[in-house]
């Protein structure tokens, strides 16, 4: 449960622009986590999360980049817990997962920034990668077997 309500809230970080606890445990109780304020001052730490400057001029929680393992070990942790399968159709990487995990996955996808990859779209189980070339695919692809294989 933890490691999906650490998902949820990397990906509303990212999604929406979230200024305070409150505001995050509001998202999260109505995304079906039961969250207190507490348990979102924890998971904020946990997560690592910081505030940087918003367009508005106000602040808002994002990840804090840089080579931090530990949370990398997160998205891993994500990635394995979710993926069912891959496949790829010319420069479109496919991914399944379980159900309901694709935003997550993706979201996790995202943090780790591959360069290969330009984007990607979830659904509830399947999600689509924008691969830069066909070779960047299957690097891509193998770079992700070695993750999971971990």
């Amino acid at each position: 449960m933890k490691i999906d309500r650490h998902a949820k809230i990397v990906e509303l970080i990212h999604k929406y622009q979230i200024e305070t606890q409150e505001e995050l445990a509001d998202r999260l109780n109505d995304e079906g986590f039961p969250v207190t304020q507490a348990t979102v001052s924890r998971d904020i730490r946990n997560l690592k999360l910081t505030k940087v400057p918003a367009e508005n001029g106000r602040q808002k929680y994002a990840v804090l980049q840089g080579d931090d393992g530990e949370l990398a070990d997160k998205y891993i942790r994500i990635l394995k817990d979710g993926f069912v399968s891959m496949d790829m159709a010319q420069n479109i990487l496919v991914v399944k997962t379980v159900s309901g995990m694709a935003m997550a996955v993706a979201a996790a996808l995202d943090a780790m920034k591959w360069n290969e990859v330009v984007g990607s779209i979830a659904g509830d189980d399947t999600i689509m990668c924008a691969v830069r070339s066909v070779d960047d695919t299957i690097l891509l692809m193998e770079k992700m077997k070695k993750l999971l294989e971990k």
